[in-house]
């Protein structure tokens, strides 16, 4: 599955899972653009993923990481502890130290 199409999906699903229409987004996003997103039609940027994981009461990281989850047809925890390995490597084990 092609990436957009990925987001797409991750967002539709979050945003139904909150029983949100696209009108809610309106702060942030026209109906048109929120359509646009779900259909794999337009490229959201980092801070606009910001503002709608807001919107849903959600972390950014979830969204995408539904996302990638849906485009590499892989469970999210396979996902999480993959990050959660990278993250160890570059903060070498310990957060507080940074």
């Amino acid at each position: 599955m092609e990436l957009h199409t990925a987001f797409g999906q991750a967002l539709r699903r979050q945003r139904r899972d909150k029983k949100m229409s696209q009108e809610a987004f309106s702060n942030v996003s026209s109906r048109t653009y929120m359509s646009e997103l779900e259909r794999g039609l337009k490229n959201p940027t980092l801070d606009k993923i910001e503002e709608l994981a807001a919107t849903m009461g959600i972390h950014p990281l979830t969204l995408l990481t539904e996302c990638f989850a849906l485009k590499e047809n892989q469970d999210p925890e396979e996902i999480f502890s993959r990050i959660i390995r990278e993250l160890d490597m570059t903060w070498g084990g310990n957060v507080d130290d940074k």
